[in-house]
């Protein structure tokens, strides 16, 4: 198994990310920086987690949003 010591995805779940962009940043603000149908009309963790999961290039703009955010958290 190769080591993820640098990856700061690493043991969190997307649901975890969905999760902590909601509570801390709002629908508005998700539908903002990614610009998807399942932020912006009538949202929800589920709904959002069965698009994302489907859908790479969404999915991959979600975490690259989560990682910037926390990065400036520190």
């Amino acid at each position: 198994m190769i080591p993820q010591k640098n990856n700061p995805l690493h043991g969190i779940t997307l649901e975890q990310i969905l999760n902590y962009l909601v509570e801390n940043h709002g629908w508005p603000y998700m539908a903002s920086q990614v610009n998807i149908n399942c932020f912006k009309k009538d949202p929800s963790i589920k709904s959002s987690l069965a698009f994302l999961r489907k859908t790479l290039w969404a999915r991959e703009k979600v975490e690259k949003l989560y990682i910037w955010l926390i990065s400036k958290e520190k």
